[in-house]
């Protein structure tokens, strides 16, 4: 596979990763929360190019005189994005008013999912991207409209 054709596959991927991440972020983008579209998009992309350039490098390093030196490890890519999105979230979440009351937990959990649609279409995956993608935003609105019932019954 020639460079261009290979860098074409991982820019599809990471398009399809940006797109289906955008389908979480737009939620979020509709319920006005700190992280919306443009967030989410760009983690899903993110991870789904870190992950993509993971084979990139075991090809390199699949060649002579490295081949015997070094052993790529693609889990590793994998735990870097999960750590990086995990220092995102922890920004999202916010102390609010009293000691007991915590905000951002939702929006920090979807961008872990955003992260591993991207992870998910990075790695070539994109019905289980899809899929991850539509589950995520079904779940976000089955809860807002759970709090909105719970919030009219006080």
């Amino acid at each position: 596979m020639d460079v261009l054709t290979q860098d074409l596959g991982i820019l599809l991927r990471v398009a399809a990763a940006m797109l289906f991440g955008g389908v979480v972020g737009f939620e979020r983008e509709l319920g006005r929360h700190t992280a919306g579209l443009r967030t989410h998009m760009m983690i899903a992309g993110a991870a789904a190019l870190i992950v993509s350039l993971g084979d990139i490098v075991a090809q390199d390093f699949a060649r002579e005189p490295y081949r015997e030196l070094l052993r790529v490890d693609p889990l590793r890519l994998i735990e870097a994005v999960v750590a990086a999105v995990g220092f995102v979230g922890a920004g999202a979440i916010l102390r609010a008013g009293g000691r007991d009351r915590v905000r951002g937990l939702t929006t920090a959990s979807s961008l872990l999912m955003a992260a591993a649609i991207g992870i998910a279409a990075g790695l070539g995956n994109y019905l289980l991207a899809f899929g991850a993608s539509l589950l995520g935003v079904t779940v976000l609105a089955v809860l807002r409209r759970l709090e909105r019932k719970l919030d009219t019954r006080d």
